[in-house]
């Protein structure tokens, strides 16, 4: 009787055992998940955040035909900077990845500056209404390039930083999650936005 006794003791210890061995996998598995699912709803944010700046640099980049178009009679000593705005354009479309798109969009930046620069010598083209109109929508589109590039930046270092602290770097690293690139301008011009005030 004594030895079922101890048999049966022994069975409801080593049950013990194993159902607190079984919660504290299930504890760790719902620990894992719910990091795993926010590090991949940190990655959806960071994506759509660079798609809010893809539309606003695309529409910066359906400008330019009209843009160009407009100076072009009044800027014709200046057809280098005019085919590398346009060049430009078309290298936009082909772009495979975000790091090609930043590279096209700092040149683009640059570009402007210089057409923007110039057009102060032309006040024919400065008085232009379809000219005062482009100017119009590039300082919106640029205004709102700039918000975007900020809120991508924010939540780029908010994935990145999730990415490196701990328990969530483990699950990263588990699950191969990778840190994103800021956007980064290239140069302290390409810093400040396109001028395009024209009201002088």
């Amino acid at each position: 009787m004594s030895k079922n006794k101890m048999n049966l003791d022994e069975l409801i210890s080593r049950t013990k055992v194993y159902l607190i061995i079984i919660a504290i996998i299930a504890l760790l598995a719902m620990l894992v998940i719910g990091i795993y699912n926010n590090l991949v709803s940190a990655r959806q944010k960071v994506k759509n955040s660079w798609s809010q700046i893809d539309v606003q640099l695309q529409r910066r980049f359906d400008l330019i035909p009209n843009l160009v178009e407009t100076v072009k009679g009044y800027m014709s000593h200046e057809s280098e900077v005019l085919e590398k705005v346009t060049a430009l354009r078309t290298s936009w479309a082909s772009a495979k990845d975000i790091n090609d798109k930043v590279k096209i969009d700092n040149e683009l930046s640059g570009a402007l500056k210089t057409i923007m620069a110039v057009a102060e010598n032309y006040p024919d083209l400065k008085a232009n209404q379809n000219f005062i109109t482009l100017q119009t929508e590039l300082s919106n589109t640029e205004n709102k390039i700039s918000y975007s590039r900020q809120f991508y930046n924010d939540t780029v270092t908010r994935y990145n930083t999730s990415l490196e602290s701990f328990p969530s770097n483990v699950v990263a690293s588990m699950f191969h999650f990778e840190p994103e690139e800021l956007f980064k301008v290239d140069s302290e011009d390409a810093r400040k936005n396109v001028k395009v005030d024209f009201g002088k």
